[in-house]
């Protein structure tokens, strides 16, 4: 009986133990790695980052970036070119950061996806964003593993810099096990599902070969970096397979070109690329390093217009509307531009004060863009059924916009939609409603909100959009006074 009472002890010690120890592991994660792999002094660590931020080249990108490679070394190897990465995505609105690195201190199958609580450095707390995590780990089935997390540095490195750009957003920590391409699949599939429509960055935590002369180290990363310019996943597949000596993160980085050619037509730009001997390494045992932003490039035979180009546009667009309620006449205008003269779809939205006053447009390729640009302005001031027509001394006050559409294209997964890229038209048994892309962000709608009040500027029920051949999805140029 005592024997039976002992055990039983035993087994609720254990236990408790046990619940108390990955409580603690899903809760705030501590900075391991501070004052080895980067300073533990929060005001050294914060001028340091700085000086890296604000020295680092800014290389034009010409797309949404969408993710990022950066290493993971220590910061006195490291931290310079880690600032090439995420100095040019500074400006871009994000509210979650999703870091993918690879294990080096544990060996499992799959993927640890940290799933509630934060990540703590000298510089404070990154909370999780927990219903995010939950999700990524629903839908890849990917689920948490204490000791992926516990001694990891290629997630808590990045923290410090994500913690300086991005200070309000939130963090998706994700260790991935053996880098296999069944797991570096599933990983990039449930990228695509979750992430549609949220503002997220995905960061892959990589350091390039290792070990190496410097000869051979630069020589093999060239050519690594040759393959994931050109997004050759196959080729990089297959050495990340057989653990070639190409990258540490060779998973996390086909993870995020997967995830970025899901899409669209992805592209890589390369910001920045060095090696450990610059801060005295030996030359005999390199380590390279590499930054490089991926992002969507735009499709061939994208429409653009410069930035005279749009000045000409919004001041037709207000001459038209002066001309109409002064005669009552369309403006006649011959433009110069050929640009002008494509037929595109236009929208003109009126505001005053910061409120709608008027919105209307063609949502087909009807007229050359001038003209359309013309009649939309004249229609939006003075036929919106929303508002009574603009009065000639509200002119001054009110600010004009302009929305020039893409060619509508089929939506045949919801999944494509990528909120403040896309607008979206909804066509149903003689109903039909359009919102432009700018809507949704302007009232902090996400997907399913975006879907739902679409259906319900047509007139639908709030689900119409499920019916097959239904939706539709646009980009435009938008421009505004």
């Amino acid at each position: 009986m005592k024997r039976q009472l002992w055990l039983s002890g035993l087994l609720l010690f254990v236990w408790i133990f046990s619940f108390s120890v990955l409580a603690e592991a899903q809760g705030i994660r501590k900075a391991v790695w501070a004052g080895q792999f980067y300073e533990a002094d929060p005001a050294r660590l914060s001028r340091l980052l700085d000086i890296y931020l604000e020295s680092a080249e800014v290389k034009p990108v010409s797309g949404e970036v969408v993710g990022i490679i950066s290493p993971h070394a220590g910061y006195v190897y490291s931290g310079r070119i880690a600032a090439c990465g995420y100095r040019p995505i500074k400006n871009q609105e994000v509210s979650t950061v999703v870091i993918i690195g690879p294990s080096h201190q544990y060996g499992f199958e799959g993927c640890s996806i940290y799933l509630k609580g934060g990540f703590e450095t000298p510089l404070g707390v990154t909370e999780v964003d927990e219903q995010l995590a939950r999700e990524l780990s629903r839908v890849s089935g990917f689920g948490y593993i204490p000791e992926a997390h516990q001694k990891e540095h290629s997630i808590e490195v990045q923290i410090p810099f994500i913690q300086k750009i991005f200070p309000q957003a939130r963090i998706v920590p994700v260790v991935m096990g053996f880098q296999t391409e069944r797991t570096i699949r599933a990983l990039a599939a449930a990228l695509a599902k979750v992430l549609a429509g949220k503002k997220a960055m995905v960061v892959a935590s990589t350091d390039m070969s290792h070990f190496l002369s410097k000869n051979e180290a630069n020589d093999l990363d060239s050519r690594t970096i040759n393959l994931i310019k050109a997004l050759d996943t196959k080729t990089l597949m297959r050495k990340v397979e057989r653990a070639e000596n190409i990258m540490c993160g060779g998973g996390p980085v086909l993870a995020l070109l997967l995830y970025a050619q899901k899409l669209g037509p992805a592209k890589v730009e390369v910001l920045e690329y060095g090696d450990s001997t610059a801060a005295g390494g030996p030359t005999t045992q390199v380590v390279g390093y590499l930054s490089a932003a991926v992002y969507i490039g735009k499709k061939a035979g994208t429409f653009d217009l410069t930035a005279d180009e749009k000045k000409e546009l919004l001041s037709l667009a207000r001459k038209a509307i002066e001309n109409y309620l002064k005669t009552g006449e369309l403006l006649i205008y011959t433009p110069t531009n050929p640009k002008f003269f494509e037929k595109k779809g236009a929208f003109v939205t009126i505001k005053e004060n910061g409120e709608l006053r008027g919105c209307i447009g063609f949502i087909e390729p009807i007229f050359p863009l001038y003209q359309s640009i013309i009649q939309a302005a004249v229609y939006a001031a003075t036929q919106d059924p929303r508002f009574p027509p603009l009065q000639k001394n509200e002119l001054p006050k009110v600010e004009i916009e302009i929305s020039v559409l893409s060619p509508l294209e089929p939506v045949n997964n919801v999944s494509e939609i990528r909120v403040g890229q896309h607008g979206l038209v909804i066509k149903q048994g003689g109903r039909s409603g359009l919102l432009l892309p700018q809507v949704a962000t302007e009232f902090g709608w996400n997907r399913d909100t975006f879907l739902k009040e679409v259906c319900r500027k047509a007139g639908l029920p709030d689900n119409a959009w499920k019916k097959p051949g239904s939706l539709y999805k646009f980009e435009a140029v938008v421009f505004h006074e």
